[in-house]
């Protein structure tokens, strides 16, 4: 487990730069905390090191964004609108990960992929002003 304190928006984008340069296609990162915790902010640094170039926003009106990255795809997913899987195709997920992307997923609490490895969890904690906690498992 590592935890990390970070005191800046461009620090918790670096957290996730971190994260990603040991993530290959098929992996999974389950990006967990409140609203306002950085989710997104984390997201951004990863993809911003797995080579997406356009922007990288929170797709909560929608369930996720296929992003074109360097050497592969990087889908971001927000579930937090769905509250649950309940009412949803089974396969919802399916069109964004892939064997072939990168993913990652906010709100994992309402679904984890069954098909591939959750190669991180993290959880971000607001602590006041721009200030993280951030732990990965």
């Amino acid at each position: 487990m590592i935890e990390r304190v970070t005191e800046t928006a461009e620090q918790t984008e670096s957290a996730g730069a971190e994260l990603a340069r040991g993530l290959e296609p098929g992996d999974v990162v389950l990006v967990a905390g409140e609203l306002g915790s950085g989710k997104t902010t984390l997201v951004r640094g990863a993809c911003r090191e797995l080579g997406v170039r356009g922007p990288v926003t929170s797709p909560t009106f929608t369930l996720g964004h296929v992003l074109p990255g360097d050497a592969f795809e990087v889908a971001h997913l927000d579930l937090y609108r769905l509250g649950s899987l309940a009412d949803e195709d089974p396969g919802v997920l399916d069109d964004y990960l892939t064997h072939e992307r990168v993913g990652f997923v906010e709100w994992p609490e309402v679904a984890e992929p069954a098909d591939l490895p959750v190669a991180a969890r993290v959880r971000l904690q607001h602590l006041g002003g721009d200030r993280r906690r951030i732990t990965i498992e």
